[in-house]
C-alpha cells in the first residue's frame, strides 16, 4: 500500500504541481513581454552626492562635516500605482578627523512617485539604510566605531526629464555609532551609553539609464 501511495503521489500530485508552476511562470512572462517598452519595471543608474554629518553625543560635539557617496543603483517601479522600490550599493564617506567613517552603504527605500507635468515629477521615499564601516577611529580617541550601523531614511525629491533625480534625505540612526573603549578591559565594568550617533543629511543626484 505504501509503495502504491508513493507512486500515485509522484505520478499525479508532483506533475500537477509542476504544471501549475509552469503555467504561472508562462503567464508572468507573457505579461512582461506584453508590457510597453517605456514601462520598464526595472531601471538601472548611478547615484552620488554629499553627506552632511554632525556627531551628537553626551560630552562630545563636532561641527558639521561634508563627505560624499557614489555607486550604482536600481529602481523597481509599478507605473500604474506610482509605488516602487529603489536600492543602491555605494561607497560612502562621512564625518571628519578622528570620527571619519568610510565604508559600504546600502539604502533600500519604498518610493511613491507622482507627476507634476510631462517632464517633471516628484517622489517621497523612506526605508532602511545599512552602513558597513571599513575605517577605525584613532587609537588614542578612547572610542570604538560600530562596524555595522542601521538607520532609517526619510526623504523627498524631484524627477527631471525622466532621467535625472534630485533628492534630499535625512538619516535617523537606530543605534550608537561609537562606544567607549577605555573601560572595555575593566572586569565587571558596565557599558556606557554615550548616545554617540552620526546624524546625516544627504543631497543626491541620480542618473537613470
Amino acid at each position: 500500500m505504501r509503495k502504491q501511495f508513493e507512486k500515485t503521489e509522484f505520478d499525479g500530485g508532483w506533475f500537477m504541481n509542476m504544471k501549475k508552476v509552469l503555467s504561472i511562470l508562462m503567464v508572468a512572462v507573457a505579461l512582461m513581454m506584453a508590457a510597453p517598452a517605456q514601462a520598464q519595471l526595472i531601471k538601472f543608474g548611478v547615484k552620488g552626492g554629499l553627506n552632511m554629518t554632525k556627531l551628537d553625543a553626551e560630552g562630545l560635539k563636532s561641527d558639521n562635516s561634508t563627505g560624499f557617496f557614489i555607486g550604482p543603483m536600481a529602481e523597481f517601479t509599478l507605473p500604474i500605482v506610482g509605488l516602487g522600490i529603489d536600492g543602491a550599493v555605494m561607497f560612502s564617506q562621512r564625518g571628519k578627523d578622528e570620527f571619519k567613517q568610510q565604508g559600504l552603504e546600502i539604502p533600500v527605500n519604498l518610493k511613491f512617485s507622482f507627476g507634476l507635468g510631462s517632464m517633471l515629477g516628484a517622489y517621497l521615499a523612506a526605508g532602511p539604510d545599512f552602513f558597513f564601516n571599513f575605517k577605525d577611529v584613532e587609537k588614542n580617541s578612547g572610542l570604538g566605531v560600530e562596524k555595522s550601523q542601521v538607520a532609517i531614511n526619510v526623504g523627498a525629491g524631484l524627477k527631471l526629464l525622466r532621467k535625472l533625480q534630485v533628492g534630499l534625505t535625512y538619516q535617523i540612526p537606530l543605534k550608537d555609532s561609537y562606544y567607549p573603549t577605555d573601560i572595555s578591559t575593566v572586569p565587571g565594568a558596565e557599558p556606557i551609553d554615550l548616545g554617540a550617533r552620526q546624524k546625516t543629511w544627504q543631497v543626491s543626484l541620480a542618473y537613470i539609464f
